[in-house]
């Protein structure tokens, strides 16, 4: 009989309303996953969804017998509302409400709390699967290794690490076949370097403003890629062009926060790129996984994935949605990459089945 459950759970509507899925992963006190479900709603709004989600992994708490639970979801108004902080004014979701506290209640001890979403990727991916499928799913929490080969990783960072730590998370459910064997940073005091570090990775401090030109910092970064022999080198976050020397030809993969070929190129990154998008009118967006030249964004393609661009979006709403794309679409080029999927002719990448 387990003691103490962590429930990760999420709900999205794509037009709020529209389709709509929930989902909760649950997890032990070792962070084993027990159960993992996504549930396709319907047409409904994105705060019906966050609570189904809560309902659903509460029930499964309380079926499997736990005693204590913590939820934890990026709904910061659900968790607010939870805890007695916001007023429901909602009918249909003041009886969800109540039923969710009945259910708390069930239990000896409980906690709801809020987390950013790029802590939430697993309930978030089993949304974005129910909504895609138009079905519910369910994963299977004692999964087969990952398959290809074991990949040692160079991961290149200029900022916060969110795509390092989407790849550590994927490492440590066993998605994917690899390590990061070293972290470069591009700077000397963004906050990806903590974060690094107190995963326990290398981290080198490779800046370009310390060499004379743009061939003696290249030869650094592939002077620590070669100690540390790694066998694909991430982007995540990086900013800075550097020439990829021939050893590293498709070798060296990059995601961008949009659909290229359109919106890329200098200067394109970030917040830059979302006001771009915006600002031309598009009703879609998304992300690209690509490999990496020696000019910005004109790699070959591998992994493209899309996002609606919502009425009323900002560059930041419009961002934390790319994200989520980003989330799923980088750890599918890099399995790709291990399992040896991948061929490029005349600057396009297939993909073998």
């Amino acid at each position: 009989m387990p003691g103490q459950i962590t429930i990760f759970t999420d709900g999205g509507s794509r037009g709020n309303p529209g389709p709509a899925a929930a989902a909760y992963v649950l997890m032990d006190e070792k962070s084993n996953r027990i159960e993992a479900r996504g549930f396709y709603l319907g047409r409904t709004t994105n705060n019906f969804a966050e609570y189904t989600a809560l309902l659903r992994g509460l029930q499964a708490a309380k079926q499997i017998k736990a005693k204590q639970v913590t939820v934890l979801s990026d709904s910061e108004l659900l968790v607010r509302q939870i805890n007695g902080e916001y007023r429901v004014k909602n009918a249909d979701l003041q009886n969800l409400h109540s039923q969710s506290l009945r259910l708390l209640e069930q239990f000896s001890n409980w906690q709801v709390k809020h987390i950013p979403r790029r802590e939430n990727t697993e309930a978030d991916q089993l949304v974005n699967t129910a909504l895609d499928l138009q079905k519910d799913v369910r994963e299977e929490c004692n999964k087969p290794p990952a398959q290809g080969k074991h990949l040692r990783l160079g991961v290149l960072i200029s900022g916060g690490g969110t795509t390092l730590m989407n790849i550590l998370e994927h490492i440590k459910k066993g998605r994917l076949n690899a390590e990061v064997a070293v972290v470069i940073s591009s700077r000397s005091t963004v906050t990806g370097i903590e974060k690094a570090q107190k995963a326990g990775l290398e981290v080198k401090i490779v800046r370009k403003k310390d060499y004379p030109d743009i061939h003696e910092f290249s030869r650094r970064i592939e002077e620590v890629l070669d100690a540390a022999k790694a066998d694909l080198v991430i982007q995540g976050g990086w900013l800075c062009l550097w020439n990829i020397p021939e050893k590293y030809e498709y070798k060296v993969m990059n995601i961008h926060p949009a659909l290229l070929p359109s919106f890329g190129g200098q200067g394109m990154w970030g917040h830059h790129v979302h006001e771009a998008v915006l600002k031309a009118g598009c009703k879609v967006s998304g992300c690209t996984v690509h490999f990496c030249t020696n000019e910005y964004d004109k790699g070959p393609t591998i992994v493209q994935k899309c996002c609606k661009v919502e009425e009323g979006d900002t560059p930041e709403s419009l961002a934390a949605r790319v994200f989520k794309q980003e989330c799923l679409a980088y750890p599918e080029a890099i399995k790709l990459f291990a399992e040896g999927r991948i061929s490029v002719q005349d600057n396009i990448a297939r993909i073998k089945k």
